[in-house]
């Protein structure tokens, strides 16, 4: 399902909060709203940590993660990164990368299997990243931006670019993400959709401006929704085609 959600009046629930299969890192200082939300739907399968990372609540655009690992900037307190490693799961591997590129969670986007990357990450942070959240990466673009982190967000069911990537840019970056791909926007449309919204294979929330038509796009691609309403418009067109006939 997809839920809205707001963090103090602020729609970019991407930049405060980042979710994945097996925890979710929230940005301390936000509402109560802000963080039932996550822990309703949440609390009872992965933690959800409230952190911070470098002394800023902005955690969803500092770091990187998914099931596997999370990786965090060289200005990451110790104090925190320990805090980090005593939340999550055991199997959760957490590292420091010494990347000048620091805003992690803006130049790299990744599922559990792939990652996308900024062409001028460091070969040292590539090599990290692969073995920390083993994945398959590949430096790209998208749109003509090098933001990929930002401009592009996919779960292990699917994924969405902004609606200006070309028809040969899909095609190529699904098949190099094995996901399939839809454009799209979020918040009444904004195309820097990994600031608007979080996903994992189950839970999407996005900001409070997101349309009805953006977020049935996000049910759709990410599957969140079981197929379930086709399901529904199936039932009832043969209920009234009975009830005709």
């Amino acid at each position: 399902m997809a839920i809205r959600a707001q963090f103090e009046g602020n729609n970019e629930v991407g930049v405060f909060a980042k979710l994945t299969n097996t925890y979710c890192l929230v940005g301390i200082g936000g509402s109560e709203n802000f963080y039932s939300v996550f822990e309703g739907e949440l609390a009872d399968t992965i933690p959800v940590v409230h952190a911070s990372i470098a002394g800023c609540r902005i955690i969803g655009r500092m770091c990187v993660g998914n099931r596997h690992g999370l990786l965090v900037p060289n200005t990451t307190t110790d104090q925190e990164l320990q805090h980090l490693r005593n939340s999550l799961p055991d199997g959760v591997k957490i590292y420091r990368a010494e990347e000048k590129l620091s805003a992690l969670g803006n130049v790299i986007a990744c599922n559990d299997y792939v990652a996308l990357v900024h062409p001028d990450l460091d070969r040292e942070t590539e090599d990290l990243l692969a073995d920390t959240l083993g994945v398959e990466v590949f430096r790209h673009t998208v749109a003509n931006n090098t933001l990929v982190g930002s401009y592009t967000i996919f779960s292990n069911q699917g994924g969405m670019v902004p609606p200006k990537t070309s028809f040969n840019d899909l095609e190529e970056l699904s098949s190099l993400l094995q996901v399939p791909l839809v454009a799209g926007t979020v918040n009444r449309g904004s195309d820097v959709l990994a600031s608007g919204l979080v996903v994992n294979d189950w839970m999407c929330v996005c900001g409070h401006d997101t349309t009805s038509t953006e977020v049935s796009v996000m049910e759709s691609v990410f599957k969140l929704n079981d197929q379930q309403p086709s399901k529904i418009q199936t039932e009832m067109r043969d209920s009234l085609v009975d009830t005709l006939t």
